[in-house]
């Protein structure tokens, strides 16, 4: 599907022979699209760009977990800085609407638009003019921010926490053993998806269901790296489920029994998470946490996970975006 004015195309690619041409504009996840393409989590009709003349003055992408899956984030979205506004943002939001129109089945949700932008991009005035003229166009387009989050990292030579002794690990056994935890764990949770998937009128264990096939389910490393954290008496106190996806090791998730909160578990259970990644010579693991979870900021922070980067989250809450 091609847009053209006298001045403006707005067209996705043809082809994988076109990927030079999307990387016209720069973003920290180019590395990753080659591989994207060839796996399919990418298609080139996801993948958009704005053109004046031979020059890219805006892109996007939507991107999946594997080949066949539907759109699940949009992960790009990138436009020429140099432009004034409000051109820079007309065109942004017409190459928006644009894709969107013909990607998303009319009246399917949209799915939701993540950036990731520096750790101090408020602090930064020129990082900030570049985050904010996206998030202006997001929000014309109906979106609304649901979370920022900070991305952390351990580095292979930070030293690898030792186990206190506290409590007992043992591996998950199946699907029901961790869903039963990550219920209760999501009724208090202070994860802004977690919440808002409750709000949305899904119980705790919907929720919980939910979460499991949307992102353990489908992942492809062993779960024998599981932990269910337990006291000596067998009681359960929590979680952790190391992992690795399409492109790093990761805490991919970690929670604490409502009833045990407040004593310090977390950076045990943690501490276990890591040692199980740190033990397949990784050199690094990634996690994420909302900004406003303090405790588990904290948390990663004493056990030498760095603050690189942080990721707006946005949603549209209406499945046609602008009411």
């Amino acid at each position: 599907m091609t847009l053209a004015s006298p001045n403006l195309t707005v067209r996705h690619l043809t082809g994988p022979e076109e990927l030079g041409l999307f990387l016209r504009l720069p973003y920290v996840l180019d590395h990753e699209v080659a591989d994207d393409l060839a796996t399919g989590r990418r298609p080139p009709e996801w993948m958009w760009v704005a053109l004046r003349g031979e020059r890219v003055v805006a892109r996007l992408s939507w991107w999946t977990g594997e080949r066949g899956g539907d759109p699940r984030f949009l992960d790009f979205f990138d436009l020429d800085d140099s432009l004034p506004e409000p051109e820079r943002g007309e065109i942004g939001l017409r190459l928006l609407e644009t894709a969107t129109a013909a990607v998303i089945p009319a009246g399917a949700p949209r799915p939701e638009y993540g950036r990731f932008v520096p750790p101090g991009w408020r602090e930064d005035p020129a990082a900030r003019e570049v985050v904010e003229a996206r998030l202006r166009v997001m929000e014309a387009s109906g979106a609304r921010i649901l979370v920022e989050r900070l991305r952390l990292e351990w580095r292979a030579g930070t030293p690898v926490p030792q186990d206190s002794g506290r409590l007992i690990f043992r591996q998950v056994k199946d699907r029901e053993d961790l869903v039963a935890l990550m219920a209760p764990v999501a009724e208090g949770t202070l994860d802004a998806h977690g919440q808002a998937d409750l709000a949305s009128g899904m119980t705790a264990r919907e929720a919980a269901e939910k979460q499991y096939e949307e992102e353990f389910a489908e992942l492809r490393t062993p779960q024998e790296w599981w932990r269910v954290a337990e006291l000596p008496s067998g009681e359960p106190v929590g979680f952790v489920i190391p992992a690795r996806n399409n492109y790093h090791p990761m805490i991919s998730y970690i929670g604490v029994l409502p009833a045990h909160r407040g004593n310090g578990y977390i950076d045990d259970i943690l501490a276990e998470g890591t040692r199980v990644l740190a033990a397949e010579n990784v050199e690094r693991i990634r996690a994420a946490t909302d900004l406003g979870n303090v405790p588990m900021a904290k948390s990663f922070a004493r056990l030498g996970y760095v603050d690189f980067e942080r990721a707006i989250d946005m949603v549209w809450d209406r499945p046609g975006g602008r009411a």
